[in-house]
């Protein structure tokens, strides 16, 4: 893509535009099938645990969806600039590998991401819950009392421009490698999206075993959205059990429940 490299006004917003139609289109396809692998096909089909207790409308997926784009516009805008940053070498993203160390940092440097991603997140969200900011600013998240594929992104613009910073800041700051960023995105938006399905995709005995007391999981974080004082956190259950408000799991749905 040439526009990448107009240094320009210009070629910022080229990179804006197709940023924004690359997160747009791997929202689509990443939701969308989860959406009808789980919801789309008769139930008998479906080998997952059901969470939600009713079946999604129209206005509900209309409305996740339209959130979500706006959110994607935000989400945009912070990528825009480490793109732009990094072709101009102002980032700590890099693509060498030339050591044993090197190689061993990535999955490290991973970790680092995911901790200060689910750190923020648990307190931003958390605070978000407070009745003075509830209504302004997370009230549309939590529309979506049984939520679907679609409501991983689905957030008012307040909370996407607080919650769209703190990793794209990160790559000023800590090493990462181009690979590892990539594979930070794709973990990112497969955890939003399963983790509110309605279904609990990972098998009963991860998420019920001594790894699965310590991660999110759809049947953790469904919870949250009937029980809006629990389960706040984003990859790992820490700052939940820290700060004891980890209220367990969600309990399975008998098949065939009623549509709304």
């Amino acid at each position: 893509m040439n526009f990448f490299n107009i240094d320009t006004l210009g070629g910022f917003a080229a990179t804006y535009g197709a940023l924004t139609v690359l997160i747009w289109a791997r929202y689509f396809v990443i939701a969308g099938l989860f959406y009808w692998l789980l919801w789309g096909r008769p139930e008998e089909k479906v080998h997952a645990v059901r969470l939600s207790e009713k079946r999604p409308t129209r206005d509900t997926v209309a409305f996740e969806i339209k959130m979500s784009l706006l959110s994607s516009l935000i989400y945009a805008a912070p990528g825009t600039v480490v793109i732009e940053a990094y072709k101009a070498g102002g980032t700590q993203i890099y693509t060498n590998i030339d050591s044993v160390f090197a190689w061993a940092w990535i999955p490290f440097s991973i970790l680092i991401y995911l901790v200060i991603h689910d750190t923020y997140f648990y307190w931003t969200h958390r605070a978000m819950h407070d009745p003075k900011l509830f209504r302004a600013v997370h009230l549309a998240h939590h529309r979506s009392r049984h939520p679907t594929p679609w409501a991983g992104f689905s957030f008012h613009p307040w909370e996407s421009i607080i919650s769209a910073w703190p990793l794209p800041l990160a790559t000023f700051f800590i090493p990462i490698h181009i690979g590892a960023v990539a594979f930070l995105l794709v973990v990112m938006t497969v955890a939003a999206i399963t983790n509110h399905a309605g279904w609990e995709i990972l098998p009963q005995k991860l998420v019920r075993s001594a790894v699965g007391k310590h991660i999110i999981s759809a049947t953790h974080h469904n919870l949250h959205h009937t029980d809006y004082n629990a389960n706040y956190g984003l990859y790992f259950r820490f700052w939940d059990k820290v700060m004891k408000t980890d209220k367990g799991l969600a309990k399975a749905q008998p098949a065939k429940s009623e549509s709304v």
